[in-house]
Order: C-alpha cells, then sequence, then structure tokens
C-alpha cells in the first residue's frame, strides 16, 4: 500500500512540474523575442534587459547570451559583452559567432595569449590571420610575427600591421629595414602619435636628423607628451640638424629641470668645437668644471679649443693637466696628433 503511495505522488509531481518548466521555457523564448525585436529597432538598453530575463529564466540559453554579448557591444559595454560570450562559449564550445567574438575581446583586452589560442582554433572567423599575426607580435615573439604580418590579406593597407613590422624590424636593431614600415603606417593613419615619435628616433639613430625634427613635432602635434627626455630628444635633434639657437636653448631648459647633469654641457661644448665656435664650446667647458672642477675631459676639451684659438702652449698645457686628471685621455691625444691637430 505505502509503495502503491509512492508511486501515485511520484506521478502526480512529475505532472505538475512539466507545465511549471514548460511555462518557464515559454516565458524565456518570450523575453527572448522581445530582445530581438527592440534589438532591430536598435534600442539596445531595452533589448539586454529583455535578453538577460530570458538568461534568468532559463540559464543554458545559449542564444540569449550571444545577443545580449551582441548588444552590449553596441554599447560599448565590453566587460558584460565578454561575460555574455564567454558563458555562450562553456555552453556551447566551437560556436564559430562566439569565438569571433572573443577573439576581438581577447585582442581588445589585451589578453593576448587567449587571444592567440581562440584564433588559431576559429577556421572560420575571416581576422584569424591578422590577430594571429598581432599577438605574437605583442608576446614579443618577433621571429614568428615578422613572416606572418606579411601573411595577413592586405596588410600593406593595414596601419597596424604596417607598425607592427617597424616595430619589430626595431626591435631586431634593423633600422634601415624598420623606417619605410613606419613610414607607411603613419601615412595610413597619421594621428598616431607614439609612431610619429619612434619613427623620430629611428630617424636620429640613422642621422637623419631633419627628418627627426619633423617626426618629433609630428608627435607632438598628434598628442604626445613633451617630457625632459622627449626634449632632450628633439634639442639634439635640432642641434645636429643645424639648428643650433632652437637645440641649444631646448637642451638647456632639460638641464634647468635636470641639474648636476653634464653630459648637455659636454654634447654643446662638442658640437660648437667641430662648429669652430671655439668661445662657446669654451664656455660650456666652463660649465662643466664649475660642476665638477677634476673633469679631466671638460679640460682637455678646453684645451683643445684654445690650441685651434692659435694659444697652443696654454692649451697644450690644459691638455696634460686633463690626462694628469684622467690617464684614459692620452689615447685621444695621439688621435688628434694623428688627425693633425
Amino acid at each position: 500500500m505505502d509503495t502503491m503511495k509512492t508511486l501515485i505522488c511520484a506521478v502526480i509531481l512529475v505532472g505538475s512540474a512539466s507545465p511549471l518548466f514548460s511555462q518557464t521555457t515559454d516565458s524565456s523564448a518570450y523575453f527572448y523575442q522581445k530582445g530581438m525585436e527592440e534589438k532591430t529597432a536598435k534600442r539596445y538598453l531595452v533589448a539586454s534587459q529583455n535578453f538577460d530575463k530570458a538568461i534568468r529564466l532559463n540559464p543554458k540559453y545559449t542564444a540569449a547570451y550571444i545577443e545580449n554579448g551582441n548588444v552590449n557591444l553596441e554599447m560599448r559595454r565590453t566587460d558584460a559583452a565578454r561575460l555574455n560570450f564567454t558563458k555562450a562559449n562553456d555552453l556551447e564550445p566551437g560556436n564559430p559567432v562566439v569565438m569571433g567574438a572573443l577573439v576581438n575581446l581577447y585582442y581588445d583586452y589585451r589578453q593576448y595569449q587567449a587571444a592567440l589560442e581562440m584564433a588559431q582554433k576559429c577556421a572560420t572567423c575571416s581576422n584569424a590571420a591578422r590577430i594571429i599575426a598581432l599577438s605574437y607580435f605583442h608576446l614579443d615573439d618577433y621571429g614568428k610575427s615578422e613572416k606572418l604580418l606579411k601573411q595577413v590579406p592586405k596588410y600593406q593597407e593595414d596601419a597596424e600591421i604596417q607598425y607592427a613590422l617597424g616595430r619589430t624590424y626595431m626591435e631586431m636593431e634593423l633600422t634601415t629595414k624598420a623606417i619605410p614600415y613606419y613610414e607607411k603606417a603613419l601615412k595610413l593613419d597619421e594621428t598616431k602619435g607614439t609612431w610619429a615619435f619612434e619613427l623620430g628616433l629611428l630617424y636620429y639613430t640613422a642621422e637623419k636628423y631633419k627628418d627627426a625634427v619633423i617626426s618629433f613635432n609630428n608627435a607632438t602635434a598628434h598628442g604626445y607628451p613633451k617630457s625632459n627626455e622627449f626634449n632632450e630628444n628633439l634639442g639634439y635633434a635640432y642641434l645636429y640638424s643645424g639648428e643650433y639657437d632652437k637645440g641649444e636653448q631646448m637642451l638647456l631648459d632639460v638641464h634647468s629641470r635636470i641639474r648636476g647633469n653634464k653630459d648637455i654641457y659636454r654634447d654643446l661644448a662638442e658640437v660648437y668645437y667641430n662648429r669652430k665656435l671655439y668661445d662657446k664650446s669654451l664656455e660650456y667647458c666652463q660649465k662643466i668644471m664649475e660642476i665638477d672642477i677634476k673633469d679631466g675631459k671638460a679640460l682637455y676639451q678646453a684645451g683643445l679649443c684654445f690650441q685651434k684659438k692659435g694659444e697652443k702652449e696654454r692649451g697644450q698645457q690644459m691638455c696634460d693637466k686633463a690626462i694628469e686628471l684622467d690617464p684614459s685621455l692620452r689615447g685621444l691625444r695621439i688621435k688628434k696628433q694623428i688627425s693633425g691637430l
């Protein structure tokens, strides 16, 4: 008798649960449909709210997660989009729509290893080759990125790809190969201040100082910050390109902020010496020795200036004294004698 009662109860429970499940499923589908209607009308926030309701009623509703992810992307709510697509991927691994969305989201979030792995699995993702190549680049695997970047469809028309190739060669210290890619990248997208600054450094390394000046100024025109380091680079570019007054002023402004640094004064002394402006060179030698009276290099440079001005004996004595202070300068004297000082 007890067994019969148990069976009857079980049947009643199953019978009563089935309509409830059906009702829940119907309600979930209803809110999903409402979400789709709102999405079509481009009312994305309302659409997302409906998809949320559909998901609460049916936590395994993959299509609702996907559409919720899509409308959140439209609203640029990338955190919410990523959560929805991740859940959809858990429920339905290998879904090409979900994988394509996650590839882009991982890359945008700079999760390059995750983007790489997802793109390698997504045979139908139209941008898989691009994401794979760029992910290797951002992961500092330049050997792989160099080859793969050039295999991306229409890579010559892609500013980011051109930049990545240029930066790859820059990291490889292949300045001559890097420059054309940077130039092409900036031609395709001139708004990148960081790219322009890096191109300026490449020009500087290649001793193309006038081009470096143009590129550095282009960088600041597009938002690159004018730090002491930046102003120092631009100052030297001006100096070595022949715009001595601009270069000198910029470097002195930098020096006023980082007092005690003798390198700027030393470089100015050398530049003016090479320009045969010996009094200006002496001025900066004096400034160095005011900071450090035992600076043999500055004293030696001053001695050379006096010799060039015709005061050979005085200059020679100064060079001799400098060598006493810094014996390593003896080799420099031999070079100067060979060159016919």
